[in-house]
């Protein structure tokens, strides 16, 4: 599957997401509504589908485009006040003010980033480089979620070699607390091509 492809299958399960939990109940309801189940999918998937974009993807951008390191900057910034918001989600409780205030922060944000993924970045990246480039990134990308980290970790630099010299051991440590803790059964499946 080619990367564009992939991240768009990526995105829409994101989308899906934020579309349910731009209505979450707040106080006593959130609680009892399974909003945690819901955000702990969320924090996965978010934290997977960054850590692999860090790692490969926007690499990619900085190298074919020529405002390409603007371009990835700019995302990154936004991925990092995300990782912030998912920290604080991790951190939380449904039902806390500042809980409630983070996920909708989440949303908003969540939803200008793959705006501008999608309508800012994807057709340049996509005129830029060749169909056999996309196939070899998009199996970058497939291959790197299926062991990527799985909590959001702002602390870390955003960057692609520190991602992949820290990422594994970092990933790694996720998977096994996640195991041990049944949080391992929320993870979302990968996209897949229909």
């Amino acid at each position: 599957m080619d990367a564009l492809t992939f991240l768009r299958e990526d995105h829409k399960s994101v989308l899906g997401m934020l579309e349910v939990l731009d209505g979450a109940p707040s106080g006593e309801g959130a609680q009892r509504s399974g909003l945690e189940t819901m955000v702990t999918n969320l924090v996965i998937a978010e934290s997977q589908h960054e850590a692999i974009e860090e790692q490969f993807f926007w690499p990619a951008v900085r190298e074919v485009l020529e405002d390409g390191d603007e371009l990835a900057d700019r995302a990154v910034k936004q991925e990092q006040e995300g990782k912030q918001l998912l920290q604080q989600l991790e951190d939380g409780a449904p039902g806390d003010p500042e809980y409630q205030d983070a996920l909708q922060k989440f949303v908003a944000l969540g939803r200008e980033h793959i705006a501008f993924e999608q309508e800012v970045v994807w057709p340049r990246f996509e005129a830029a480089v060749t169909h056999e480039r996309l196939v070899e990134l998009g199996e970058k990308l497939e291959r790197a979620k299926k062991i990527a980290p799985t909590r959001p970790h702002p602390d870390t630099p955003p960057s692609a070699g520190v991602l992949k010299m820290v990422g594994m051991v970092t990933a790694t440590m996720d998977h096994i607390r996640d195991a041990a803790t049944g949080r391992a059964a929320d993870n979302p499946p990968d996209p897949q091509v229909h």
